[in-house]
């Protein structure tokens, strides 16, 4: 039973960066895609991006160029790099498995980690 659990999160500024973690205990997650979504106070579970077991990496347009996702598949770990960070960035930030489907719906996911706070704020 693969389980993930998010870390890193806080507060930053605005304009700052943060560096979140996603540890993988179970079973190793090499084979498959890895993704992050986000949930804001009072708005719908949102798609982040995504890296695909062929290494490829898909955006939501209002990260594209300041978030980056990579993984270690030596220590079990995929990490979001957030950089330029603004106000509208804070939520909730959970990862988890793609198991297929639409890449950008959270129903194409699965074995969700518990979340991780980022809240931006001067």
């Amino acid at each position: 039973q693969l389980q993930l659990v998010e870390s890193g999160g806080g507060l930053v500024q605005p304009g700052g960066s943060l560096r979140l973690s996603c540890a993988a205990s179970g079973r190793t997650f090499s084979s498959y895609g890895m993704g992050w979504f986000r949930q804001a106070p009072g708005k719908e579970r949102e798609f982040v991006l995504v890296i695909t077991s062929g290494g490829i990496t898909y955006y939501a347009g209002d990260v594209k160029g300041r978030y980056t996702i990579s993984r270690d598949k030596v220590k079990n770990t995929v990490y979001l790099q957030m950089n330029s960070l603004k106000p509208e960035d804070t939520a909730v930030y959970y990862c988890a498995v793609y198991v297929g489907g639409d890449l950008r719906s959270a129903t194409s996911y699965n074995y969700w980690g518990q979340g991780t706070q980022v809240t931006v704020s001067s």
